[in-house]
């Protein structure tokens, strides 16, 4: 029986590292689900943080909905520490966050998450350098490959993307044969 596909935002700026944005987007797409890529503006070119892989955003922040959305993927690199300064994409996550929608962040993708004041009581995990700031935010830190708490789903870095992936497709489940 094959699913109804689901809509999954992919929140980036300049700066984002190339496989926790092209291995969970690819595995998306491959998975018969649509992505759509939410940036600072609408139709700019995006680049990887060695300038060699780009993505075109397809809405900015402002003119996203959360309610649009299945779930929200959020790359790590130097893009989080970019989107955090945007109110329109903090005010995205609060209100993803607020309405359950599964929200998956790996490496420093959740710095976005601390922002929006979202960690409190929450266990995850991330980049080992922002774990003091994740736990002064509130949350829990702890050192895993993927943690998941209700509907936020965490990852440490390139090397748990297989786990960060599989986690956040069988939240989403699978649309396609």
């Amino acid at each position: 029986m094959k699913l109804p596909v689901k809509k999954v935002a992919f929140l980036l700026a300049n700066g984002y590292e190339e496989s926790e944005m092209t291995n969970p987007y690819d595995a998306i797409t491959k998975n018969g689900h649509e992505a759509v890529i939410i940036g600072l503006r609408k139709g700019i070119e995006i680049a990887d943080k060695k300038g060699s892989v780009r993505y075109t955003s397809h809405l900015s922040a402002r003119q996203a909905e959360a309610s649009d959305y299945d779930a929200v993927i959020i790359p790590g690199g130097g893009s989080p520490a970019v989107l955090r300064r945007s109110k329109d994409m903090v005010k995205f996550v609060q209100e993803a966050d607020k309405k359950g929608i599964t929200i998956s962040a790996i490496c420093h993708g959740p710095q976005l998450l601390i922002t929006a004041g979202v960690l409190e009581g929450r266990t995850l995990t991330g980049y080992a350098g922002i774990a003091e700031e994740i736990e002064q935010a509130g949350g829990h830190f702890v050192n895993r490959e993927v943690v998941v708490d209700e509907h936020l789903i965490t990852s440490r870095d390139p090397g748990d993307e297989p786990a960060f992936i599989q986690a956040t497709i069988d939240k989403l489940g699978v649309a396609a044969y």
